[in-house]
C-alpha cells in the first residue's frame, strides 16, 4: 500500500525526535540534503548526517518517543526533543519543534520539508532561542501562556 506524504512526514518527525537514523535513511530520497541557513552549512546524504549525530559533543542524543497523543496535526514527544506541530500538503510540509540540548539550552526549530517520489528530498532548518518580549510592546499584544 502506498503511503501518503503526510504519513511519511509524521513518521519522519517521530524518527527525527528519536534520532532513529535507520528510519530517517529509509524515508529519505537518495538525493536528500539539509540546509542550515543560520550557520551556512549544508549536509549532503545520510552519511554526513549520521556523522554529525554521532559526533555530537557529549555523545549522541538518546531521546526516544514515549507516546503520540493529540489531534491530527499535533505530536507530543519526550521533553528532550518535542515535535509541536506537523502541517502541510502535497510535497511541502513543515514541522515546529522545541529542542532541549544536553547543556540545558532550549531552541525553537522550524523544519521546512520538501518531498519527491514520496520521500523526504530536502530540508531547510532554522533554530532560534526564546527571548523575553520587550515591555514597550505590552500595551499592543496578548502574552501567550507558553513560556519564552
Amino acid at each position: 500500500m502506498d503511503r501518503t506524504n503526510e504519513e511519511v512526514v509524521r513518521e519522519y518527525a517521530a524518527a527525527a525526535a528519536a534520532n532513529d537514523l535507520e528510519t530517517l535513511t529509509r524515508l529519505r530520497h537518495p538525493d536528500w540534503v539539509t540546509v542550515w541557513p543560520q550557520s551556512g552549512e549544508r549536509l549532503v546524504g545520510n552519511d554526513a548526517f549520521a556523522a554529525v549525530v554521532e559526533g555530537y559533543p557529549g555523545g549522541k542524543p538518546t531521546t526516544v518517543v514515549d507516546r503520540v497523543v493529540g489531534a491530527e496535526d499535533r505530536w507530543v514527544v519526550t521533553a528532550g526533543n518535542t515535535v509541536v506541530r506537523v502541517s502541510g500538503s502535497g510535497d511541502h510540509w513543515w514541522g515546529a519543534w522545541v529542542m532541549t540540548y544536553p547543556d540545558g539550552l532550549v531552541y525553537h526549530c522550524i523544519d521546512l520539508i520538501e518531498l519527491r517520489d514520496g520521500l523526504v528530498r530536502r530540508e531547510t532548518m532554522f533554530w532560534a532561542p526564546p527571548f523575553e518580549a520587550p515591555e514597550w510592546r505590552a500595551p499592543f499584544v496578548d502574552r501567550s501562556d507558553a513560556p519564552a
